[in-house]
C-alpha cells in the first residue's frame, strides 16, 4: 500500500520541546515540501521511510542537563543534509565533539547575523545563505552557546554575542544556526529554511493539495478494495465536511455518512448541517439523535479530559450500532435479490495534524496538552478501523483541499467546533439547562459577528459558560446569575494564535443582547489570553 512517503519527498523535523517546532513544520510545507514532526527520541532504525533531510529543533533544555533530550546518532550516518536550530545546532557539536556552554546574558530577541565569507582564495557564501545578501536580520531565544567548534566545522555566519551563529561541515552537508529562521521576526528565515530543504537536501516542490487529492483517493481505494464500505463521523465542521467529500469522491456510495446529536451541539445545528451536506454537497446523511444517552454519561463530571473520553467512546458505541443496522439491512436487501456488498470495516474521522501533535505524550521532553476525542479518546477494543485522510494536514491546507473540492466558501470557512461540542465550552457540569443557555449566548455571538462582517476575519469564535455566578442589577433588582466569556482568535494553524481586536461597539453590542436575551446571564466578559500561554479551548 502507498504511503504519504512513498508518494512524496520528506523532510523529517525531529521535536525536542521547542515551541516552535510546529512552525518549522509548516515553513517546509509553505515550499510545497512535506515535513512531518516526530519526537526526538525517534530510532532511525524504526523509520519505515528515508527522509531527504532532517531538521533538529529548539529545545527549553540545556544539552549538558543530565536529563537531557538527545538524538540517536544514526541522524549523522543516514547520508542525508542535516540542519540543527538553535538547541539542534547545539546538539549536533555536542554529538561531534564540540561544547557548549551557559551564556553570561540569556540572548532573546532581534540579532543580525554577519554572513562568513568561506572557500579562502576563492571565497564565497555557503549554500545555506547563498544569494541572502551579508547580513540578515534574525530572532535569538537562546540561554546557551556553542563555546568550542566540533572539529571539522567552519563558521557561515556570526553576531555580535555568538561568533558560532552559524556553523557547516567541512565535507558533510551538516549545518547549525543558533537563530530562529522559522519565526516572521526572522526576516529572510523563510527563504534559510527554502535553501536547506530544496537547493541542499534537494526536495521536490509537489506537496500541493492539487497532487494530495489524486493520490489520497488512490490510497483510500486501495485501503478500502472493490467493496469495502466506510461509515463516517460528519459534525459539519469543515475538516468532517471535506473529509466526507473526498471520501464520497473515493468509494461513491459505499460511504455512509452519519452525524451523531449527542446533545452539546450549536443551536439548531443538525437541522441545519443534515440541510447544508444533503444540499451542497451531495452527502446521504443519516442523522442519529442520541443526546439523551451521551447527557446521561455526562452528568456531573467536571474534568475536562473525562469530558472527552466518555464522549469520544460514546462516539464509537454509537457508530458500531449503525455499522450494525446498515449490514443487516444490506443483508435483507441481498436475501431479495440484491447484490453483495461488502462489510463495514472503516471509521471515517476527520482527524487534522495539530490533533495529532497535541495528543501524542513523548518520552522526550513534550508533553500532551490536551486529549483530543477523535486521536486519544477512542475505546482500545473497538471493532472499527480508522481512515483518517486529513491526518497530515494543517487547517490552511484542508481549507484550500475543500476548495479544489469544489465545497461551497461559507463551509470551507466556516470557524472549527470540537468534537466534543459545547461540553468543553461547559466549564462544570453539563446539563441540558447549561447547554440551553450556552446555545443562545453563542448563537447571538455568531450572529452578530457575521452581521459585522468580521467572520471571515476570525479563525475561531464562541462563547463560554463559566462556573461561577456574579452579581447584577436587572429590573431595579439584585441578581445573581451566571457568566459568560467570549473567545475569537485569529490564527494560521492553531498551534499558535492571537485574540482578535473586536470594535468596541461591537462587542457593546453582543454583551447586551446575551444579559437581555438569554436568562440566567448578567454578565459577559472578553478573553485576551493568546496561545500559548492559553489554549484555543477554554477546556
Amino acid at each position: 500500500m502507498a504511503e504519504i512517503h512513498d508518494q512524496f519527498d520528506t523532510i523529517l523535523i525531529l521535536d525536542f520541546g521547542s515551541q516552535y517546532s510546529h512552525l518549522i513544520t509548516r515553513r517546509c510545507r509553505e515550499h510545497n515540501v512535506y515535513a512531518e514532526l516526530m519526537p526526538c527520541t525517534q530510532k532511525i532504525k524504526d523509520l519505515n521511510f528515508k527522509p531527504k533531510g532532517v531538521i533538529l529543533s529548539g529545545s527549553p533544555y540545556s544539552v549538558y542537563d543530565k536529563d537531557a533530550p538527545h538524538v540517536d546518532p544514526e541522524v549523522f550516518e543516514l547520508g542525508v543534509p542535516v540542519l540543527g536550530i538553535c538547541y539542534g545546532l547545539q546538539e549536533m557539536a555536542w554529538t561531534m565533539k564540540g561544547k557548549v556552554a551557559k551564556c553570561e546574558h540569556r540572548e532573546y530577541g532581534f540579532a543580525q547575523v554577519k554572513i562568513s565569507k568561506v572557500g579562502g582564495e576563492n571565497q564565497g557564501v555557503d549554500a545555506l545563505f547563498e544569494g541572502l545578501g551579508d547580513e540578515l536580520q534574525v530572532w535569538m531565544s537562546h540561554g546557551d552557546k556553542l563555546s568550542e567548534m566540533p572539529p571539522d566545522f567552519h563558521i557561515i555566519g556570526r553576531t555580535d554575542n555568538a561568533p558560532y551563529a552559524a556553523i557547516a561541515h567541512n565535507s558533510k552537508p551538516f549545518y547549525g544556526i543558533q537563530f530562529h529562521p522559522e519565526v516572521t521576526h526572522s526576516k529572510r528565515g523563510r527563504e534559510v529554511i527554502g535553501k536547506f530543504i530544496i537547493d541542499i537536501c534537494g526536495c521536490r516542490q509537489h506537496w500541493t493539495m492539487e497532487e494530495f487529492i489524486g493520490k489520497e483517493i488512490a490510497r483510500i481505494r486501495e485501503i478500502c478494495g472493490p467493496k469495502g464500505r466506510v461509515i463516517g463521523a460528519v459534525s459539519g465542521g469543515v475538516d468532517s465536511s471535506v473529509a466526507a467529500k473526498l471520501m464520497h469522491e473515493a468509494i461513491g456510495d459505499r460511504f455512509h455518512a452519519i452525524m451523531v446529536d449527542n446533545g452539546v451541539l450549536r443551536l439548531n445545528e443538525a437541522k441545519q448541517v443534515h440541510e447544508m451536506l444533503n444540499k451542497d454537497l451531495g452527502v446521504n446523511l443519516t442523522v442519529v439523535d442520541a443526546s439523551e444517552l451521551f447527557l446521561s454519561r455526562l452528568k456531573d463530571v467536571e474534568d475536562p479530559e473525562q469530558k472527552r473520553k466518555i464522549i469520544g467512546n460514546t462516539f464509537i458505541n454509537i457508530f458500531e450500532e449503525e455499522a450494525a443496522k446498515i449490514e443487516a439491512e444490506a443483508e435483507r436487501e441481498e436475501a431479495k435479490g440484491a447484490e453483495a456488498k461488502g462489510k463495514i470495516e472503516w471509521l471515517l474521522q476527520g482527524t487534522l495534524y495539530p490533533d495529532v501533535i497535541e495528543s501524542i505524550s513523548f518520552k522526550g521532553p513534550s508533553a500532551t496538552i490536551k486529549t483530543h476525542h477523535n486521536v486519544g479518546g477512542l475505546l482500545k477494543d473497538m471493532k472499527l478501523k480508522l481512515i483518517e485522510p486529513l491526518r497530515e494536514l494543517f487547517k490552511d491546507e484542508v481549507r484550500a483541499l475543500g476548495r479544489l473540492l469544489s465545497i461551497p466558501n461559507h463551509l470551507v470557512q466556516r470557524h472549527p467546533f470540537p468534537g466534543p461540542g459545547l461540553a468543553i465550552r461547559i466549564l462544570g457540569p453539563v446539563t441540558r439547562e447549561q447547554v440551553k443557555i450556552l446555545q443562545q449566548a453563542d448563537s447571538i455571538y455568531i450572529e452578530e459577528i457575521r452581521k459585522a462582517g468580521l467572520y471571515d476575519q476570525i479563525a475561531q469564535a464562541f462563547a463560554v459558560l463559566l462556573p461561577v455566578k456574579a452579581v447584577g442589577v436587572m429590573g431595579d433588582a439584585r441578581t445573581y446569575e451566571q457568566v459568560i466569556a467570549l473567545r475569537a482568535v485569529q490564527s494560521e494553524d492553531f498551534m499558535t494564535a492571537d485574540w482578535f481586536v473586536f470594535p468596541s461597539e461591537v462587542l457593546r453590542r453582543i454583551s447586551s443582547r446575551i444579559t437581555n436575551e438569554v436568562a440566567g446571564i448578567n454578565r459577559v466578559t472578553y478573553d485576551i489570553s493568546s496561545k500559548p500561554p492559553a489554549t484555543v479551548e477554554w477546556l
